[in-house]
């Protein structure tokens, strides 16, 4: 192991563990992190980063920088700390967005030449800010991006499905149900209509495509002919390409809903839409061998899940790094009050400190291994060309 990287992470420890305390007992839903993300620029200042608050226009984003002015080659980790209603840090985001802020500071302590950014990544679990990032060109400058999830396993990276959130709004015309139905158009009949003809269509999707939604509008009283009805889904396969045909198969059977109830429609993505995550199996690799540096031996290269994340965005335009890292020696289900519990353990303190090391050393080698940056910048070229 690199003496030094330990020793700097080690020296840094309890303010850490301070952070995900902080933000653990101060949960903040997506856009609203205020505390959160105070709480991490505090330190980020601390060891000699420059601030750009509300980056982006984003209220609770950020994005640190700490410059040596010497060479070529950057770094950037991404910090997550929105919580989930209720259940608080049931995601992990409290000890997630820590990892990401203590392996800025080391790094920074260790590189001679080159530059760290830590991005304040609002709302993941919502309205990623990622993918406004993404799009607004924040990653151009930057060679390599990293984050650590914590979870109940290890692995170097994911496989995450690309989704696309849809909302449909079908519009009628009201009129008493019972005096005289045939004046009113139903718009309730048309949002049916349309997951009637979804399940039709399940037959004939990928396997790993999903299409779930909901009614959020159906009308008000059971004597009024609804005027208004609105359907929300997720739409979710396992490419952007595969997400784009499928959306349009979602749209043509609302389409056809509408027009058989006599209604108008309208069609708008009600949040923003996640790609899938392209991971980079030589970042994957080289973040593995200091993973068992580390005494981690037990990691798996990827955790395939049926959700999505706006670092699906990132994903596409810079060669990205989402690890997932254990903070439990038992199997323990995410999104729970357990969970959240879990990531002030000393087992989890000790499990963020193998993290970090990992980040650390595996964005190193991006900034002072210029054949391992360009190996890593060229696979990731061809993936998003594939």
């Amino acid at each position: 192991m690199n003496s030094e990287a330990i020793s700097l992470i080690n020296e840094i420890k309890e303010e850490l563990r301070q952070l995900s305390k902080y933000i653990y007992e101060n949960p903040e839903l997506g856009n609203k992190e205020y505390l959160a993300a105070d709480a991490h620029i505090a330190i980020l200042e601390k060891y000699g980063f420059k601030v750009e608050r509300s980056f982006l226009g984003i209220e609770t984003a950020f994005k640190a920088v700490y410059d040596t002015g010497i060479g070529e080659g950057a770094a950037a980790f991404l910090a997550e700390y929105d919580s989930l209603p209720e259940i608080g840090h049931g995601c992990g985001h409290n000890l997630l967005g820590t990892v990401s802020t203590g392996a800025g500071i080391v790094l920074s302590k260790l590189i001679k030449s080159g530059k760290v950014i830590v991005f304040g990544t609002p709302a993941e679990e919502t309205n990623g800010a990622k993918v406004d990032m993404a799009k607004a060109g924040a990653f151009k400058e930057i060679d390599a991006v990293f984050q650590a999830h914590p979870a109940d396993q290890n692995f170097a990276s994911m496989k995450s499905l690309a989704m696309e959130a849809l909302e449909f709004s079908f519009i009628g015309r009201t009129a008493h149900a019972a005096a005289c139905p045939e004046k009113g158009i139903n718009a309730l009949e048309a949002a049916i209509n349309m997951f009637n003809n979804l399940n039709g269509l399940r037959e004939h999707i990928p396997q790993s495509a999903r299409i779930h939604g909901i009614i959020r509008e159906g009308g008000r009283a059971a004597n009024i002919v609804p005027d208004l009805a609105i359907n929300e889904f997720y739409v979710r396969g396992e490419s952007k390409k595969q997400v784009k045909e499928l959306a349009l198969k979602v749209k043509n059977c609302a389409y056809g809903a509408s027009l058989a109830a006599g209604t108008e429609l309208k069609i708008r993505n009600y949040e923003k839409s996640n790609d899938d995550f392209i991971s980079n199996f030589n970042l994957m690799h080289r973040y593995m061998k200091y993973m068992n540096e580390a005494g981690i031996k037990d990691i798996n290269e990827i955790n395939a899940t049926s959700g999505s994340a706006d670092a699906g965005n990132v994903s596409y335009v810079v060669p990205a790094l989402h690890a997932w890292f254990s903070i439990t020696k038992d199997p323990m289900a995410l999104h729970t009050a357990e969970f959240a519990r879990q990531t002030l353990t000393d087992y989890a303190a000790d499990q963020m400190i193998k993290a970090i090391y990992g980040l650390v050393m595996t964005s190193y080698d991006i900034i002072n291994d210029r054949e391992f940056n360009k190996i890593v910048v060229e696979e990731h070229r061809k993936n998003v060309n594939n």
